[in-house]
This record gives C-alpha cells, structure tokens and sequence, in this order.
C-alpha cells in the first residue's frame, strides 16, 4: 500500500523512478487529504527525475544550508542578526518566489526603522550571498534577482593625536589604560586584546600570536613587540595563570565601559569607539612612514584596499616633486630679476 497509519496519522510510502524508497509522514489524519498529499508528492519526484525539473527549495532551507557552510566566519553573529529580521517577511516563501520587488520592500520597510543606509546594506549582502550559493554553488534555482546596494557616504577615518592619548590613558583606570597602551602598540583588535592568553605571548622572543578561530580573517597572525608593548606585558605577569589583562583579579570582558565613556568625555574627545585606537595605531604607522605593504602584513588585512584608507596621512614621498615646481618656477623669475636690474 501507498498509504498506511503510525497511530492516527497517515504516511506515504513509493519508490521513484530512479530506485529512491520515499517514506513520509501526510501530517493528516483525513485519509483523503493523505491521498492527495502523496499525489502531489510522487508527481513532483517523477518532474524531478524524468523531466529533469529541479525541486522546490524554501528560503529556510538555504539559510540553514548557508548558516551551516558559513559556521568559520568571525562575523557570523551579524548575519544571524539580518536573518532573524529577515525571517517574517522571506521565512514562508520558496527561493524562486523571491523577486526583485519584495527585495525593495524590504529596503523600504527597513528604512522605515531609522536604520542607515549602511545597515541595509549588510542586510542586503546577506540575501545576495545565500541567493547566488543557492543558484551558483547548490544549483537549487536558474536565477536571482538583480540586488544593487545603497550608496554609503564614505566615512573619515577617526584617530587621535598622540597628545590626546597620552591624555587618555592618563585618565583612565590602570587596567583600562595598559590596555590602550597595548593596543596602540600593536593595532589589535578589541577582542585579541581581551582574549589574549600567556600561552599566546613570547616575552624572549618578542612576539605574540593570534591563533587562526581568533582572527577576523580566520588566518593565524604574528604580532611583533615594541617595547612599549613588553612593557605593558611585562606589568602583567603574576596578575593572572591564563588570561593577560585582567581587573581585581578577573580576566577583563568588556571595555565600552562607563569608565572609558567618562575618560573620553573629560578629555575632551568625541565620537571615538575603542576599534578606533586600531585606526590610530595605523594612522601614526603612515604618518611615521611605514610602507602600505608592511601595514597591511602588520595589521593582518587581506586586501591592500583596507590600507590605502590611511595613505592620505603620509604623503611625505610625494614632497620634493612637490618642490621641483618651486625650482622651476625660481628660472623665470631670476631672468626677470637680471633683465629689470639692467634697465
């Protein structure tokens, strides 16, 4: 029988034209309803085999495809964030019902939330990304809908003079400010700072590393020790057995801290987050004349693009053409000087 009951609930049961034993839950009581459900069911597995038509995949499937295949990202929290948003209005619908003009609804219905340009384009990368595996990795669809990003204005890079960090720091609580300190001499990230263990520093050697599921790249990092960073690491030893910047005896989770906003605030600096002492760290670096391919070897970027953000703030290697110009311009008018001395 192509039909038979587990308690009061019907199941299908048929094999497909390519051998495949399909046996499936109705999820009906209602013999008829069951009969029609596995009607439809056997006729799609024939279209499938026989005509060479692909199934119906639902977007929840890709998600849980894509969120499975994506487990590596270090920026996996965010997708999930735009996923979860998304999941009202995509959740139902399969992936070849997804047009063009429910992408723009979505845009709008986004920017009815006050939410930046920028935001909807994170959002509207996500959907991009799982649509073009779902036709071009998986092959579960022919096409996708055209999806153009918003323009984004381009955002200053923000750094702080070495003035007003010293400044800083002096405002800080100790904990707080030896992590500034470190993180300005070395460029990490928030969470390499806080996350660094003593099984991760070779004091001798003057090198730290960061492991390949700590770094945003995913791709292990050597981190060289100015002095000023084993200085700070050296203040470090015997506070604590694993962890290196600690607080009462405890490894230290958070810093956007009251204390932080507070020193910021007395200091006098504005719109400054903690990433920003990165952007600083590399700023000082151009501004120093660290070549753009040492920065970006030293600051973990894949891309040489990611660095050429700071190459405005050293621009020293471009000064004496700058100055030829004045060289030539002094001929003519010494020529002038002589001609009007004669007269």
């Amino acid at each position: 029988m192509s039909l038979f009951k587990r308690g009061n609930i019907w199941w299908t049961r048929f094999t497909t034209p390519n051998g495949e034993r399909i046996r499936e839950s109705t999820g009906t009581d209602d013999r008829k309803q069951a009969q029609e459900y596995h009607d439809r069911l056997k006729a799609k597995y024939w279209e499938v085999q026989k005509l060479g038509e692909k199934p119906e995949r639902s977007w929840q499937d890709a998600v849980l495809r894509w969120l499975d295949e994506t487990s590596h990202k270090a920026s996996q929290h965010d997708d999930i964030h735009h996923l979860r948003w998304l999941d009202p209005y995509l959740g139902t619908l399969s992936l070849n019902s997804i047009t063009r003009d429910q992408i723009d609804q979505l845009i709008t219905q986004r920017k009815s939330e006050g939410v930046s340009n920028a935001t909807v384009n994170r959002m509207l990368a996500v959907i991009r990304a799982i649509l073009r595996r779902a036709s071009l990795d998986w092959e579960w669809i022919d096409k996708i809908p055209r999806i153009k990003l918003l323009p984004e204005p381009k955002r200053r890079i923000r750094w702080i003079t070495r003035e007003e960090a010293a400044a800083l720091i002096k405002d800080l609580p100790e904990h707080l400010a030896e992590m500034v300190r470190f993180s300005l001499a070395t460029g990490l990230r928030q969470a390499n700072v806080t996350h660094l263990e003593w099984s991760q520093v070779d004091l001798e050697r003057r090198v730290a590393w960061i492991h390949a599921d700590q770094a945003k790249a995913r791709k292990a990092i050597s981190v060289p020790l100015n002095a000023e960073a084993v200085l700070v690491l050296r203040r470090q030893l015997g506070k604590h057995q694993t962890r290196v910047f600690t607080y009462h005896g405890k490894p230290v989770i958070d810093v956007n801290t009251k204390a932080w906003r507070h020193a910021l605030k007395r200091v006098g600096i504005e719109d400054f987050r903690w990433h920003d002492l990165r952007h600083t760290w590399a700023s000082w670096h151009v501004q120093n004349g660290t070549p753009l391919h040492v920065l970006q070897e030293l600051g973990a970027w894949e891309s040489v693009e990611m660095v050429r953000r700071y190459a405005h703030l050293g621009q020293n290697h471009l000064a004496s053409y700058a100055e030829s110009l004045c060289q030539l311009q002094a001929v003519p008018d010494t020529i002038l000087a002589q001609q009007a001395g004669r007269q």
